[in-house]
């Protein structure tokens, strides 16, 4: 009898998508031989996954969790081929089970929430299975998880298209969920300068300084005509300087904090980075078409 490595298991597994008892049994049946061992798989319909592998899955849902006994919370996202499943209640049964198997495990990154066990299986078999049953490519995309002793709190958009999660020094619940109302409407880059990304800000220094030279201004100002023109996206992108979208008086979101800090956020929204995957996904498959 041919010798069944791990390695051979985890290579059938990546290339199938089958659970990794089910790749081992395949093997075993198959005495060592891969190539049958797929097929194998594909007859007994365990396969059915990998068939979804090379399709694009970029609708789906970003969903949150959160626990006040250990006061955690989080944001996950997985996504879907079609929106149509995005709606699917399993799906969405599914999205939540995952949300509050992090609140419970707290995971430190993907690989390690694809490895953890959730109802005797692994995460990524989970995963797998559903592919299997719902039909499309599913993909587990991205997680935070936040647990401290201050305040948190967490809002989803329009049934899932946003969400937010966010933590302050202190401050009511309706704060918090102010400010996650706020981060969520109008998508602050950072809390504060401090954070903005330096590559970002020089860049923007750049493309300011050009307009003005187009304008035709005067050497000599333009550069104080490109830190006022900074000053303003600065308002636009801290989310201290942002104007309070609930105020009648524009306040800022620092007025409305006083003393309070927000100490982190994380904005998820959905699909968001993954047209450009799609681009390289289609000129890949261009490639090999010619």
């Amino acid at each position: 009898m041919a010798q069944i490595t791990a390695a051979l298991v985890k290579e059938l597994r990546e290339i199938t998508g089958a659970g990794m008892m089910d790749c081992k049994k395949a093997l075993v049946e198959c005495d060592g031989d891969k190539d049958k061992a797929i097929d194998y798989l594909r007859e007994k319909g365990i396969s059915k996954a990998a068939k979804k592998a090379g399709r694009i899955a970029s609708e789906g849902v970003v969903a949150a969790a959160y626990d006040a006994a250990s006061n955690t919370a989080c944001l996950v996202e997985v996504n879907s081929e079609t929106d149509f499943v995005a709606k699917n209640d399993n799906f969405k049964a599914l999205v939540k089970k995952i949300a509050e198997h992090i609140i419970a495990t707290k995971p430190a990154d993907i690989d390690a929430l694809n490895a953890s066990m959730l109802d005797g299986k692994t995460v990524a078999d989970v995963m797998t299975e559903a592919v299997a049953s719902i039909g499309e490519k599913l993909s587990l995309r991205r997680f935070v998880v936040y647990t401290s002793e201050n305040k948190l709190a967490t809002y989803i958009h329009m049934g899932g298209k946003i969400g937010v999660v966010v933590e302050l020094s202190g401050g009511s619940d309706e704060l918090a969920q102010d400010i996650a109302l706020q981060i969520t409407a109008q998508k602050p880059q950072s809390i504060d300068r401090s954070g903005v990304d330096p590559e970002y800000l020089d860049h923007e220094r750049a493309v300011l300084r050009a307009q003005a030279l187009e304008e035709g201004k005067p050497e000599n100002i333009v550069d104080k005509m490109v830190e006022g023109r900074l000053n303003k996206t600065y308002k636009e992108i801290c989310l201290v300087e942002q104007e309070f979208f609930k105020s009648s008086e524009h306040e800022t979101i620092q007025d409305i904090l006083g003393n309070v800090k927000v100490i982190r956020f994380t904005r998820f929204e959905m699909g968001e980075g993954l047209e450009k995957k799609n681009e390289d996904f289609a000129a890949e498959v261009a490639a090999q078409i010619k």
